[in-house]
């Protein structure tokens, strides 16, 4: 049986910890579609586009890349999934705070399907400490983040990003 299942997130940007899950999640499935949700309602520091692209280059030559495909959705996450069709979805845990969230989240997909499952990944401890909120303050701040998003992600930050502290109140 062919497996498949999809790692929804805005990816904004993606970190190494995101990396690591998409690499231990392919231990448990045979294919992972990253998608990357469209939320009109947030404000994300990267358009979809750019998201797409760099999730694309990052992965680019990565020797599982043959397993991975990179996908938009917008609306229901549920309606995208069974669009596939899956049946999982995997989703990565930092802390407890992470582990409420997720299990709401987790709960209202059941609700709205009942056929979809979630698939809980403790991140590893290597990349616990971060999420891309972080990084985009630490980069904005001035700090050095190579070693905790892949190379073409940090040239981007810091574009997107150089000078912000000297130009505003951080």
């Amino acid at each position: 049986m062919h497996s498949i299942a999809v790692y929804p997130g805005s990816f904004d940007p993606i970190t190494n910890g995101h990396i690591d899950l998409l690499e231990r999640a392919l231990k448990l499935f045979d294919n992972i579609i990253i998608a990357v949700a469209a939320n009109p309602g947030k404000q994300p520091l990267f358009s979809t586009e750019e998201r797409l692209e760099m999730l694309k280059d990052s992965l680019a030559q990565h020797p599982l890349k043959d397993r991975v495909k990179v996908d938009l959705f917008q609306g229901l996450l549920v309606d995208y999934v069974q669009s596939i069709p899956t049946r999982a979805i995997v989703r990565g845990l930092r802390a407890i705070s992470d582990f409420e969230y997720e299990f709401q989240m987790a709960l209202m997909n059941r609700k709205l399907n009942a056929d979809i499952e979630t698939a809980f990944i403790m991140t590893g401890m290597r990349w616990i400490y971060i999420s891309s909120r972080m990084i985009k303050e630490v980069v904005r701040s001035g700090g050095d983040v190579s070693g905790l998003v892949p190379d073409n992600v940090q040239k981007r930050l810091t574009e997107r990003l150089a000078g912000f502290c000297k130009n505003s109140l951080c």
